[in-house]
């Protein structure tokens, strides 16, 4: 049995007393020193042994310190009783594990004391009832944000899926609270709004993972990042060839509002250069690399200093297994712009595999499909029936609901690759995936559309990563 002292002279003391008398515990003996008795009604005799005296005397308080504490608590509202009590206590026990209430802001000289600041908690308490403030475990675990609980709002790019095809990669959802009730997670569980979540991961990772929860639609490219990207390599691309991309990207610019870098790589043409430097604006940046360093090093460094969230390419660019890989590796979602219009750009679409990937982009993809005013489609192929095509177009179904967006379901027994050639123009959303990053000439044979992105290669194409 582990016999703990308390020394209370205070309200806040009685008040952790009481707690400490419902706490049901077999293994510690309570020794409460007080310099007023208080009556608790609930205290077991066996397990609670009540004193009334000045713990600042140290003849009554060495009487009581003959017995081996393993630690003793203070809670009192004078400081000169607090510091005399401490003194006490060590005229006796020079080792004793000392816990105190401190309303002071004590400096800490004695490596066995613990001061616990009164101010820090009450605001970290009152913090937890902010809005759009993530709620996290402090006295569990290391108490570093390991452990966090998120309320899921009502528009959130979490709600209506399923939790097996959330990507959960050094971080996990253990518990799902609805309606005041627990529930154990599972792959087909699915998350409705005002769900409360329990997560447990690394600190950063949480962080990323709450502001994508919270993130409702107009935000693109966040979670991802802030800020638009543009790579222009002049070795790989004629001239008129990059005029165009940049007047496309500044048109993609325009309608998402945030700030565009424009990086140029192995610069060469002159007059080129010339025209994009005029393009400099208080939202758009130019940036030529003259370095000696490697274009993938240089690229990774700028997707972290700028805290890029959407990279665009020309479709050149972007045949490269190098570049592609590369740009696989930074886990941001890439635009790659083919040469067509792109303002009159009018349907997005997605056609539905047999791996569950789109659903784990849908938020995105109705994020921007909204920002830049697209109809959204989903192209199902008949052909392939699927348990897992109908839980995905069920979860589109119901986000277009919560975002008043409409959303077309084509059901076609024929080639969707071959059908979609012949519409005019459109963006096809696709989950980026390892898939992707291979040689177009291993999937010749293969009959996974996703890894024949390539077929459709005349058409703007934008790569959401599946990992957050």
């Amino acid at each position: 049995m582990k016999k703990i002292l308390i020394i209370s002279d205070s309200e806040i003391g009685n008040h952790f007393i009481e707690r400490v008398v419902d706490t049901y515990t077999s293994d510690n003996i309570y020794y409460v020193v007080q310099m007023k008795a208080s009556v608790y009604e609930n205290a077991n005799p066996a397990r609670f042994k009540f004193y009334e005296f000045d713990p600042t005397s140290l003849y009554k308080l060495a009487n009581l310190l003959k017995m081996e504490f393993v630690q003793v608590l203070i809670a009192m509202d004078n400081l000169s009783d607090v510091e005399n009590t401490i003194k006490n206590i060590r005229a006796i026990k020079k080792q004793l594990r000392i816990i105190v209430l401190d309303q002071w802001n004590i400096k800490n000289k004695d490596s066995n004391v613990v001061y616990v600041k009164e101010h820090e908690i009450m605001a970290s308490r009152l913090l937890d009832y902010l809005p759009n403030v993530p709620v996290i475990a402090q006295n569990v675990g290391l108490g570093e944000g390991e452990i966090m609980e998120v309320l899921v709002p009502f528009g959130s790019s979490f709600v209506y899926r399923h939790i097996g095809v959330i990507e959960q990669n050094r971080w996990r959802i253990v518990a799902i609270y609805r309606n005041r009730e627990l529930m154990m997670p599972s792959s087909r569980r699915m998350i409705h709004p005002n769900d409360l979540l329990l997560l447990v991961g690394e600190p950063s990772v949480l962080k990323s993972v709450y502001r994508a929860i919270k993130r409702e639609l107009g935000q693109f490219p966040e979670p991802f990042g802030s800020n638009l990207y543009l790579y222009v390599d002049m070795s790989k691309e004629k001239p008129q060839n990059v005029k165009d991309l940049l007047r496309r990207a500044l048109f993609i610019h325009k309608n998402f509002k945030h700030k565009l870098y424009i990086k140029v790589y192995n610069p060469g043409d002159i007059d080129l250069l010339r025209h994009i430097k005029k393009l400099r604006s208080d939202s758009v940046t130019v940036d030529i690399d003259y370095s000696e360093m490697s274009v993938k090093d240089a690229f990774h460094t700028d997707v972290r200093r700028y805290h890029i969230g959407l990279v665009m390419v020309s479709k050149d660019i972007f045949k490269n297994n190098d570049t592609r890989s590369m740009l696989y590796d930074a886990h941001v979602p890439v635009l790659k712009i083919a040469n067509r219009s792109f303002s009159k750009l009018k349907d997005a679409l997605a056609i539905l595999t047999e791996n569950r990937d789109l659903e784990k982009v849908s938020s995105t993809i109705f994020d921007i499909s909204s920002q830049m005013g697209f109809n959204l489609e989903l192209f199902n192929y008949t052909n392939e029936k699927d348990e897992y095509k109908e839980q995905v177009i069920e979860h589109f179904n119901n986000l277009a609901t919560i975002f008043s967006k409409s959303i077309k379901i084509t059901e076609s027994g024929n080639n969707p690759i071959r059908e979609l050639k012949e519409k005019e123009n459109f963006l096809q959303v696709l989950p980026f995936t390892k898939k992707m990053v291979g040689r177009q000439l291993y999937s010749l044979f293969s009959t996974d559309s996703e890894r024949l992105y390539y077929k459709l290669d005349e058409y703007h194409q934008i790569f959401i990563p599946v990992q957050l």
